[in-house]
């Protein structure tokens, strides 16, 4: 990322840039609309104020995805929903997507009672998010993957497997997207739903 007015890319979206140095005491990054406003200390080196340009881009384009998903739908409606299938109804306080949730796809705290959900999943049918969510709850009464575990899960979300599956496959797709050739890239992006 250089330091000067041009669009730059973070997490897939495109922003344009503008730099200003000036007395500051810290490199500075605000999001005005699609415009990454930066200013920083004249002092500070062209590579030091790329990469922290790039990492404080990326922590407000994800505040601001998470912001967005968690209005359109109440993750917490959803997931008392869900808990409702319980045999011993777990107690939900609070659930939201999260965009800081990078390696799995869901967990709950049961100290605070939260569940927090990848906010890819907001993207995903709502087959899924609740097998994601009747997942976390089962690890109230099941701490691990134990054969009861899978059997209390399969009661209170029957596409459990079905939803494993597909987010298999989402998973594998998003890890090897960038390794596969442009002709199998397009094709995958081309393929609708029929069977």
């Amino acid at each position: 990322m250089a330091p000067a007015d041009r669009p730059v890319t973070v997490d897939g979206m495109t922003f344009s840039l503008r730099v200003t140095r000036k007395r500051v005491k810290n490199i500075n990054v605000r999001l005005v609309g699609n415009e990454l406003r930066v200013s920083a200390p004249p002092w500070v080196s062209r590579g030091e104020l790329d990469q922290t340009i790039g990492v404080l881009a990326r922590r407000l384009v994800r505040r601001e995805r998470a912001r967005k998903v968690n209005g359109v739908e109440s993750a917490l409606e959803l997931a008392r929903k869900v808990a409702r299938r319980f045999p011993n109804r777990p107690e939900v306080a609070e659930a939201r997507f999260s965009t800081q949730q990078m390696a799995r796809w869901g967990s709950y705290s049961t100290r605070t009672r939260t569940i927090r959900l990848n906010a890819a999943l907001r993207q995903m049918p709502s087959w899924v998010l609740e097998a994601v969510v009747a997942h976390e709850l089962a690890h109230i009464d099941h701490p691990d993957h134990s054969p009861a575990f899978w059997a209390l899960l399969r009661r209170v979300c029957p596409a459990t497997d079905r939803a494993r599956a597909f987010l298999a496959g989402v998973s594998w797709l998003g890890s090897s997207w960038n390794d596969l050739p442009p002709v199998e890239r397009s094709l995958l992006a081309g393929v609708g739903g029929g069977e």
